[in-house]
């Protein structure tokens, strides 16, 4: 079966971060539609999603935020879960995304508070 281009290019950056995984971290995942955002941290030894963050929540929608704002706040929610269950390094699976925009504001809110990539 042929792959379309998108999912070669996620597949090609999954497994070269698979590659060069030799501390075995978590896998920091993010999704982007044209109005939300959505991250989760996996597991891929056990292949279980440990936690999650979305900005489809009823609070988020209500309130009328700019879509990098709402990168940011579900960045922070992510950052904090993670904390809580001692995650502190985990590698940046951008999926198909550039580094530019919502994706880079999101990382770089991640740094901000603790996460190591």
């Amino acid at each position: 079966m042929k792959l379309d281009t998108k999912n070669r290019k996620k597949f090609r950056i999954r497994n070269k971060l698979k590659k060069n995984n030799p501390n075995n971290r978590m896998r920091l995942t993010i999704s982007r539609s044209t109005k939300n955002i959505s991250a989760q941290i996996i597991d891929d030894k056990n292949n279980k999603t440990l936690i999650s963050a979305t900005s489809n929540s009823n609070i988020l929608k209500d309130s009328k935020k700019k879509k990098s704002e709402l990168s940011e706040i579900v960045a922070t929610k992510l950052a904090e879960k993670a904390k809580d269950k001692n995650i502190t390094k985990v590698y940046f699976d951008r999926g198909i995304y550039k580094y530019h925009g919502r994706i880079k504001i999101f990382a770089e809110t991640l740094r901000k508070n603790g996460l190591e990539f």
